[in-house]
């Protein structure tokens, strides 16, 4: 029984760091952290409306995350501030998502567990959600990565090869609300970002190529999992925000590593 337990929560980690690993370079290259704080603090709002309808947590998150990705990138080509845009969308999703959970009726929700994660409370059903949507997301990596890196390296170059901007950005918007709606079980809405960031931070100095890159930090990801479920059970720690300090450790000794030309 307790190795079943140990194999569900290493799976559930590895599963959000091969995930986050390639994700999290596009976020990083395209400066998207903001954007994926807005998406991850919608998350909540998504948890409330769930246990309200009611409805798989997975499938709330999923569509709240959505929506709110897509309605950020709506507004910013319509001209408004990216920055104070995703400012004032993120607090107030995560402000509405809070206060309707407590308006649920009859729902005994550990807002602690969603915010910061409870990988240690990851069931078999929430095991095989969080592979549905890690092989959803890596398909759609894989099958746009060039058309995704061109895009990012540069638009004017994307529409002279024939590929549209606009839908590359669509492909990474639905990857990372998938990716938050994995990782919130694991993590937590307020962590998320911190493991598309750090693991890809980590792995930009060493690395020459996207494709080293991608991999460097689903490497340094999964051994952050790795080193920070190992310190929860050692010490006595949330294993989500030791999952996060793992990675900032592993960012900080990357720091001794040679930039590569």
């Amino acid at each position: 029984m307790l190795d079943d337990f140990l194999l569900r929560v290493f799976l559930a980690g590895l599963g959000v760091a091969l995930a986050a690993g390639p994700l999290g370079c596009f976020v990083v290259w395209r400066r998207m952290a903001y954007f994926g704080e807005a998406t991850s603090h919608a998350a909540i709002l998504g948890v409330a409306l769930a246990l309200a309808i009611p409805a798989n947590i997975f499938v709330g998150t999923l569509a709240v995350a959505l929506l709110m990705a897509l309605a950020v990138s709506a507004l910013t080509d319509r001209g408004l501030a990216m920055d104070t845009t995703l400012g004032v969308m993120a607090h107030a999703a995560l402000s509405f998502g809070l206060v309707g959970v407590s308006f649920v009726q009859g729902a005994r929700v550990n807002l602690t567990a969603y915010l910061f994660g409870d990988i240690l409370a990851v069931g078999r059903r929430d095991l095989a959600f969080i592979w549905i949507g890690v092989a959803a997301v890596l398909a759609l990596l894989i099958w746009r990565w060039s058309a995704l890196l061109t895009t990012t390296l540069n638009e004017d170059l994307a529409v002279a090869a024939d590929l549209n901007p606009r839908r590359e950005r669509l492909v990474l918007t639905l990857a990372l609300a998938l990716v938050v709606a994995v990782a919130i079980k694991v993590v937590g809405a307020l962590l998320i970002v911190a493991m598309l960031i750090i693991p890809a931070a980590a792995a930009r100095g060493p690395s020459r190529t996207p494709e080293a890159m991608a991999a460097l930090a689903t490497a340094i990801g999964a051994l952050a999992v790795l080193a920070g479920l190992w310190a929860s059970f050692r010490f006595d720690t949330p294993a989500g925000p030791s999952i996060v300090a793992a990675a900032a450790l592993l960012f900080v000794l990357g720091l001794a590593v040679p930039r590569r030309g």
